[in-house]
């Protein structure tokens, strides 16, 4: 399965959102810091949840790593986009 389909279920499952996009926008970072060849390196990520009633900036974007787990030590970099 790649990082994509992984972090999609993982997101899926944690949030029960209403809109996920998960974007490997790895292709854009050629020749920087972090990428490598196959891409699932860099990734935006827009949410709408309504599993972020009521928390702060910082508590969505740390509710996300948590749900993600294992799979952000696995990538360079990681925009979220978090909104009820």
């Amino acid at each position: 399965m790649s990082i994509t389909d992984e972090m999609r279920a993982k997101l899926q499952a944690a949030f029960d959102p209403r809109e996920l996009d998960v974007v490997d926008d790895s292709e854009s970072h050629r020749g920087h810091a972090g990428h490598r060849e196959g891409g699932e390196t860099h990734f935006n990520v827009r949410i709408r949840s309504h599993a972020f009633d009521g928390q702060s900036r910082v508590q969505r974007h740390r509710a996300v790593h948590k749900a993600l787990g294992d799979i952000v030590p696995r990538i360079h970099a990681l925009a979220l986009d978090l909104d009820t």
